[in-house]
């Protein structure tokens, strides 16, 4: 997926909205395009993040990753060589860690957690476990998950 062509029509509906102002209006809505441009890329490859992520709490086993192969980035699903823990006994855990979050993440986490059916800290301990665990040779069982926008 080439984010170019995005942060592009992005900068091109600026221009287009802009041209409705005067030639100053205009200009001002260019350089702020180039000036943006950096910032809108990172943020589409944080929209597709959070994406996976939302993706991979649907899924019964593996998870979707986002991998960036020079700018480009693209969702990558894994499969799990093992099913991820199920215990929810306090205590299996024998260690104890203090996090704070903002508040609007700690939301995010207790929605993802109960869309589960799972406590917030069984899915973090199973979220971390995904995260950790080793990976295979890259090439190996890869499969790739596509899809379109209508827009």
């Amino acid at each position: 997926m080439q984010l170019d062509n995005y942060v592009q029509a992005l900068s091109e509906d600026l221009a287009r909205v802009a041209a409705v102002g005067d030639e100053a209006t205009a200009r001002a809505a260019g350089l702020l395009a180039v000036a943006l441009e950096s910032a809108l890329g990172r943020r589409l490859q944080e929209a597709l993040a959070e994406a996976a992520l939302e993706l991979s709490a649907q899924l019964e086993q593996g998870r979707v990753e986002v991998r960036i192969a020079g700018s480009d980035p693209e969702l990558v699903y894994v499969g799990d060589s093992e099913p991820a823990p199920t215990e929810t006994a306090d205590a299996v855990f024998s260690a104890r860690v203090t996090l704070r979050l903002p508040e609007g993440l700690k939301s995010r986490l207790e929605g993802a957690a109960g869309a589960a059916g799972v406590s917030v800290n069984t899915w973090l301990v199973q979220a971390l476990t995904r995260v950790l665990e080793p990976r295979p040779p890259a090439g190996s069982g890869r499969r790739r998950l596509s899809g379109y926008s209508r827009g």
